[in-house]
């Protein structure tokens, strides 16, 4: 049985929930949106003045995270969001996302408010228009969310067997 959900969000959480499924369920792979981009010189720049990362991968957007239990190279990925057996959207409001935003090298100003909010936004909307699956709170623990997409995993599983 083949069994792939996709994770999207930005600064949700969704690393850390993946890394945890990907422990607990037996015989997955991750694909990871980020493994995919075009070097750093060919990423093009958008009318917001940023380089559009979040918009490369027209047939991944707005999933950024994969988790396929099956031998990933029995995975067809095209269009990926059709292969989807369940999908995933982390919310997270403005002020707790702009928190968690710490990296190692710092956003130019203005990124947030001026492309990464925006794109969240539009990636929210488009999940909504199209039925997200299951729309989770990314203000819960870490436990808590784990513990609702891992049992939701296993009853989706348990009843397609």
């Amino acid at each position: 049985m083949k069994y792939i959900i996709g994770i999207g969000v930005t600064n949700g959480g969704k690393t850390t929930l993946t890394n945890r499924l990907i422990k607990n369920l037996p015989n997955c792979c991750v694909v990871h949106q980020d493994d995919f981009f075009k070097p750093r010189d060919q990423i093009e720049v958008g009318e917001d003045g940023f380089k559009q990362y979040d918009c490369l991968l027209k047939l991944w957007r707005p999933v950024s995270f994969v988790i396929c239990m099956q031998n990933r190279h029995n995975l067809t990925l095209n269009p990926l969001i059709d292969v989807l057996n369940q999908r995933y959207f982390i919310s997270i409001p403005y002020e707790e996302c702009k928190k968690r935003r710490k990296y190692m090298v710092p956003d130019p100003p203005g990124l947030f408010d001026g492309h990464v909010w925006p794109m969240y936004l539009q990636h929210k909307n488009i999940m909504e228009e199209s039925a997200v699956d299951v729309q989770l709170d990314g203000t819960k623990s870490k436990e808590q969310l784990f513990n609702f997409v891992y049992g939701d995993i296993l009853n989706y599983i348990q009843k397609s067997l």
